[in-house]
């Protein structure tokens, strides 16, 4: 009698959990920190779904160098694994569709995704610099976190918007986004609803920044238009050669 097969242990679950609005912004934000985060880390493109058959090819997807949306969609699915491969990370896409292609709606798998993990899974959001798609998911994060009982989550600076401020990568740098009139609206709107404690911060060594270029380098198909909207975007003195993380705390 052949023994049937040990069917494949069900992943753990994660004991940290990133939402990225697109393939991509967790990698550019977080990838030197993701490996000091609690593992297992699962990283969650909200904007991660399949755009509908025949849809026209978006200005930033064809500048990319795709002739359909569905080519550029599945090029982005390998493109993520394989960076979050690098990272030690497991990556999940929620199922709407990148901007051009969605239909500007509430984003209601954030809720039903995150009403599925454990309760005390540490949840990291974007700040929302400067990209309203950020600003969206982290909204919607924070309002389905209210509506569960949930604890607060921790905040990440979104590279490489959140890097252009003078004051990145220095003990100014919440001076800086206080008073700075381009990267610093969302840092402001968080502060005036509630208090921000820098829970991470880093200064990638050259070992860190290494690896982290390494996993950026994996989305290849956005490279060359990143540096057309953000100049030398993987300089090693650029926006992405530091990362930080707040925690928020209830006002008092």
């Amino acid at each position: 009698m052949t023994t049937p097969p040990t069917p494949p242990l069900a992943p753990d679950p994660p004991a940290t959990v990133i939402l990225s609005p697109h393939f991509d912004d967790a990698v550019l934000s977080l990838a030197g920190l993701i490996p000091a985060l609690d593992s297992p880390v699962t990283v969650v493109t909200v904007y991660g779904g399949a755009p509908a058959p025949g849809h026209e090819v978006s200005w930033w997807d064809s500048t990319c160098g795709f002739s359909s949306a569905g080519e550029a969609h599945l090029a982005r699915l390998a493109e993520d694994a394989r960076a979050c491969a690098l990272l030690g990370a497991e990556p999940v896409a929620l199922g709407h569709p990148d901007g051009p292609y969605g239909d500007g709606g509430v984003l209601d798998e954030i809720d039903t995704y995150l009403s599925g993990l454990d309760p005390r899974t540490r949840l990291l959001i974007p700040l929302g610099t400067n990209q309203p798609d950020h600003a969206k998911v982290r909204d919607r994060a924070l309002h389905v976190i209210g509506v569960l009982g949930r604890p607060l989550p921790l905040v990440y600076a979104d590279l490489p918007y959140t890097g252009h401020l003078p004051e990145w990568g220095t003990p100014e740098a919440e001076a800086g986004l206080a008073k700075d009139e381009d990267y610093g609206p969302a840092y402001r709107d968080l502060d005036s609803r509630f208090r921000l404690r820098v829970a991470h911060e880093l200064n990638l060594s050259d070992e860190q920044w290494a690896a982290k270029r390494a996993a950026v380098q994996c989305y290849a198909s956005q490279l060359a238009p990143l540096a057309v909207d953000h100049g030398s975007v993987l300089a090693r003195g650029g926006p992405l050669r530091a990362e930080r993380v707040w925690e928020l705390e209830e006002p008092v």
